[in-house]
């Protein structure tokens, strides 16, 4: 477990989450703000879980999101280093059933209070398609602000910035 917040824990992504993580991205609605592909095949996520290096490479990922209560996968959050702009950022995918009922926010405050303390980062940033008012919204409850819009793969996107204070 990498923290735990009141109703969830977070804990590093593993190649047994396979099902969970295949089927969180088989869902058009889930997917259609991020330019992300489903996998065509169990196997693929597998393998990309298999192969995901960011916990070696920056001591931090993308965490899979546990509800405490049931053991049950929600989805993911966590952060995503980008090297060809130097920052960090903030990210999360949960299943659609799981929506509107706290699972983000309170997975990416904890993601926050990890990334300033225990990381000991000074800013993170969010990127978000226009469009996305629920993930818009997330973050500006969050406390991120608006840094500029983007071109976020040929549409409109959104730069949130939230600085540590």
């Amino acid at each position: 477990m990498v923290f735990e917040t009141e109703r969830l824990y977070c804990r590093n992504l593993t190649p047994e989450d396979a099902q969970s993580f295949y089927d969180l991205n088989d869902d058009p609605k889930v997917l259609e703000y991020t330019g992300d592909e489903p996998f065509k095949e169990l196997s693929e996520a597998k393998c990309f879980l298999k192969n995901y290096k960011e916990y070696d490479l920056h001591g931090f990922g993308r965490w899979a999101v546990i509800r405490k209560s049931d053991h049950t996968f929600l989805g993911w959050c966590g952060l995503k280093y980008h090297a060809d702009i130097d920052r960090v950022d903030l990210g999360f995918r949960f299943f659609r059933k799981f929506w509107n009922q706290g699972y983000a926010s309170e997975s990416s405050l904890g993601v926050i209070d990890y990334a300033f303390t225990q990381l000991g980062l000074n800013s993170l940033m969010g990127r978000v398609e226009h469009g996305n008012e629920a993930s818009i919204h997330v973050l500006q409850k969050l406390g991120f602000k608006l840094e500029k819009k983007f071109d976020f793969d040929g549409k409109v996107g959104l730069l949130f910035t939230l600085n540590k204070v």
